[in-house]
């Protein structure tokens, strides 16, 4: 038997007013997802426990079957581990994105989307004149980078809000607050001076592209405690892809196998069709594969409905398609991480739908893979941690 497991990242979401009250998941066109679910078996999970906050990290952890109770200490630590970055007991690490602050407020939380080139020359320039045996810059993909604190361990109290909670928002009131506070509001503060004038900002600038003309610093994390193998956990040898550090660095907290896929991104310029194709050829030499696809988060996050149809679209067409037609025994678990509604442009924490396919699943009559259809079932895992095990026994 093999098994896949397909995340949607944020593809869930609230129903909007102007197209009636329906959700992105029901404005797409889906007739794969819509066959599977047809035949496959619904419900909802609660994978974001009371009081954490609803993260891919703390979620997608619970949805690949361990509980963020235990397990999640923050989101950097997590994204450290994918690239490479050790995170010792005296040290503190927080996610630093390059953001784009006009006339005070969070214009853009990723800087219009800058590409890593354009990125990573920014943060050398930070780094040159803020970095020191202290403090350290690491550059990441996209907007995405991080940042290591040695001997500040207090910042890791600091009340941080990430910049795509905060859109179009003044950005004062948002700024790191209380403990440990003060050196990573120096940080920013610093930056800006800094990336204000920087060369390339100004070609941005000029070419009516949004500049990234200050750090942002949110999710600190100490050190992540160990956690248990998902072959030891599920007896299962298991291969991940995905376009963000954050899930590459769950996959090798869980010792899967991290595929290296060409064209993988976390926008609709993903090559969907490579990604499931990698991932359905991982198959060969392991039990599961796990595809994590971070196109209808994004869309989420930017507020764009029609992006995040089309993301879903993209995901029917050139994803499900393929397990429909996987020429031998499977079982596929397709689901979101948790909601992204277009309203909020940020995540909340609340059920997603799932759907169980494939061999040893019987129907449980519904139609369409949507949020409706799935509370029709009147299913819930309210510990979506638990979910996996049900998937596979």
């Amino acid at each position: 038997m093999k098994y896949c497991v397909l995340i949607t990242d944020g593809a869930s979401g609230w129903g909007l007013k102007e197209q009636g009250g329906k959700t992105a998941l029901e404005l797409a066109h889906t007739p794969n997802l819509d066959k599977m679910a047809r035949n496959g078996f619904m419900g909802l999970s609660a994978n974001v426990p009371p009081g954490m906050e609803p993260s891919s990290a703390c979620a997608c952890m619970s949805l690949l079957g361990y509980d963020p109770e235990i397990y999640y200490k923050g989101r950097a630590a997590i994204e450290a581990v994918s690239m490479g970055v050790s995170v010792a007991p005296d040290e503190v690490v927080f996610r630093c994105n390059l953001v784009s602050i006009i006339d005070g407020k969070m214009a853009s939380y990723s800087a219009g989307h800058i590409s890593s080139q354009e990125a990573s020359e920014l943060l050398d320039a930070v780094s040159k004149q803020l970095g020191s045996e202290r403090v350290k810059f690491y550059p990441g993909v996209n907007y995405r980078h991080l940042l290591k604190l040695k001997g500040m361990g207090n910042t890791a109290n600091a009340l941080c809000t990430p910049p795509h909670d905060i859109s179009d928002r003044e950005v004062s009131p948002y700024l790191p607050q209380g403990e440990g506070s003060l050196i990573l509001n120096q940080l920013i503060s610093s930056s800006q001076q800094i990336l204000r004038d920087h060369p390339l900002n100004l070609h941005r600038q000029s070419q009516g592209k949004l500049p990234a003309n200050s750090i942002w610093l949110f999710w600190g994390s100490g050190p992540i405690p160990p956690m248990p193998s998902f072959k030891k956990a599920y007896g299962l040898d298991a291969a991940l892809t995905s376009g963000v550090d954050l899930l590459r660095g769950l996959g090798l907290m869980m010792d899967m196998k991290i595929l290296e896929l060409h064209g993988i991104t976390d926008g609709l310029n993903n090559d969907f069709s490579g990604q499931m194709q990698g991932g359905l050829s991982a198959l060969r030499d392991n039990d599961m594969a796990v595809i994590h696809v971070e196109a209808p988060d994004e869309a989420g996050h930017a507020g764009s409905l029609s992006d995040k149809v089309k993301a879903i679209e993209l995901i029917d067409e050139f994803m499900v398609s393929k397990l429909l037609s996987y020429p031998e025994d499977i079982r596929v678990l397709v689901m979101p991480d948790h909601p992204t509604p277009i309203k909020l442009k940020t995540h909340v924490a609340e059920p997603v739908p799932f759907l169980m396919w494939g061999k040893g699943f019987s129907a449980n009559g519904v139609s369409r893979f949507t949020e409706k259809e799935a509370l029709k079932t009147s299913i819930i895992f309210e510990k979506g941690c638990t979910l996996m095990q049900s998937f596979l026994k």
